[in-house]
């Protein structure tokens, strides 16, 4: 006899409480445990299927509601609720701010534990949707199917997709007809790319048996107009690649940059790879009050190019500066930052951990004719040390912009030894530097902070934090 299934169960007329990590809302089952739920608002009235029961909580889906929370409204992209992004996308825009807000006073109050000022209000982002400046799309040739679609007895007919990942299914991809994330031509590229390979047979990538020519799309836009498209091929078939590339250049000749890879190994990260340029340069370029900077296949640069200037704009401000300050930018990656505050800077130093961001860093000085940033490669936790710091000065100011983990504990003791009288803190985990911020406080007061939304639609925020020495 097989064992009950005890992690089923539904509980009834639930409210939901709260808007959780990860874009899933939270409720209280009637047993006091917490339950998370997806596609769901704050103040909905739900029955609950549970599917995971753990020590302290449930996860579940709602299947029925009995009453609707004032801050919802209707989604506007037919994918919301099975794409694995946009999971706000059913919530006002001012509760989105809301809960963001929330999140990262609740991460620097519990987690940090330090004494904070009245926080300035999160500067919403002025586009909700069509904000990003790249977007990656993956081929599959055994598309993900909806609800609707497999109890049909329709013939399902094309398997093929060129989408996104369904959430926590690595090998599952759901067909995107329209995303509201990137602006157009995104949208007329990546569905006349699908037609035409379905049109001329081409075979779309098998992640289980690491089969088929079309593996992945990027494209990358910015505010100038220009377009970078690169699609990564699995299969080196130069003359069905060719083929898809010439009709790409044909029909969108307004692309600035089009460039392809070869790659047959098991993963499809591109940044070990040789990518070969096929038409036009292989960089595009942005710009931000006058400077341009450029961007390649495998750059980072902040995906929604409006908000990064207000962004940056507020990392300046915070930072004071009189034109007579040594700035370091920890975590440089292409000197965006680092060349955005040097016209108010004496010299400003920018450390990063990969040899190409910094050759960009490096030609985008050059090509702003900025002559007062220099650009290091290193790993921060050994680079940033007293000898190098005995080089090239002792900072006034620190401008950091760690990744998600945040700082490693030698880069904050190394902060802490030489103090520098202010330090901008710019994070898109708000946990992680709400920790590094406890183990500055013995030095350190944390006297402006204001989050920022880069990715409306989403639960992410990234957070500004000044902190003075005490």
């Amino acid at each position: 006899m097989g064992r009950k299934n005890t992690d089923k169960v539904v509980f009834h007329q639930i409210q939901v409480l709260d808007a959780g990590a990860k874009g899933v809302s939270v409720a209280k089952a009637p047993d006091g445990k917490v339950i998370f739920i997806p596609n769901v608002v704050p103040g909905d009235v739900v029955d609950v299927q549970t599917f995971k029961k753990r020590k302290a909580y449930y996860e579940g889906k709602a299947v029925k509601f009995h009453e609707l929370s004032e801050h919802r409204i209707d989604p506007i992209c037919d994918h919301f609720g099975v794409c694995g992004g946009c999971k706000w996308q059913n919530m006002k825009y001012s509760q989105q701010l809301y809960y963001k807000q929330n999140e990262v006073k609740n991460h620097l109050q519990r987690i940090g534990k330090v004494e904070l000022p009245e926080f300035e209000t999160i500067l919403g982002s002025d586009k909700q949707f069509f904000y990003r400046n790249k977007m990656e799309f993956s081929f599959s040739n055994s598309r993900w199917l909806t609800e609707k679609e497999i109890g049909s007895t329709e013939d399902l007919g094309n398997r093929n997709a060129l989408g996104f990942h369904i959430p926590k299914m690595w090998d599952k991809i759901l067909d995107i007809e329209k995303c509201h994330l990137q602006e157009d031509p995104s949208n007329a590229i990546r569905n006349e790319i699908r037609a035409f390979a379905n049109e001329h047979n081409l075979a779309f990538f098998n992640p289980r048996e690491h089969s088929g020519l079309l593996r992945t799309l990027m494209i990358r836009t910015a505010s100038t107009g220009e377009i970078m498209v690169l699609i990564q091929f699995f299969e080196d078939d130069k003359t069905n690649r060719e083929l898809v590339l010439d009709h790409i250049y044909e029909k969108f000749p307004q692309i600035t940059s089009l460039q392809y890879v070869v790659n047959a190994k098991q993963n499809d990260t591109i940044y070990d790879q040789d990518i070969k340029l096929y038409k036009g340069r292989d960089y595009i370029l942005e710009e931000m009050e006058g400077l341009k900077f450029s961007i390649n296949a495998k750059s980072f640069y902040q995906t929604n190019s409006d908000q990064a200037y207000e962004l940056y704009k507020i990392t300046r401000d915070y930072a004071g500066l009189t034109g007579e300050e040594t700035v370091y930018d920890l975590y440089t990656g292409t000197g965006t930052i680092a060349q955005f505050v040097s016209k108010k800077a004496k010299k400003v130093i920018g450390v990063e951990s990969v040899p190409e961001a910094i050759l960009d860093a490096k030609a985008n000085a050059e090509r702003n004719n900025i002559t007062n940033c220099e650009f290091f490669v290193g790993d921060m936790k050994v680079v940033f040390n007293e000898a190098f710091i005995a080089q090239h000065g002792k900072p006034d100011v620190i401008i950091t912009d760690p990744p998600r983990d945040g700082m490693h504990a030698a880069v904050i003791d190394q902060i802490l030894k030489i103090a520098p009288k202010k330090v901008v803190y710019v994070s898109c985990n708000s946990a992680t530097q709400a920790r590094d911020l406890a183990l500055m406080d013995e030095k350190y007061k944390v006297t402006r902070v204001r989050p920022v939304d880069m990715f409306p639609q989403t639960h992410h925020v990234e957070n500004v934090v000044l902190l003075e020495l005490r």
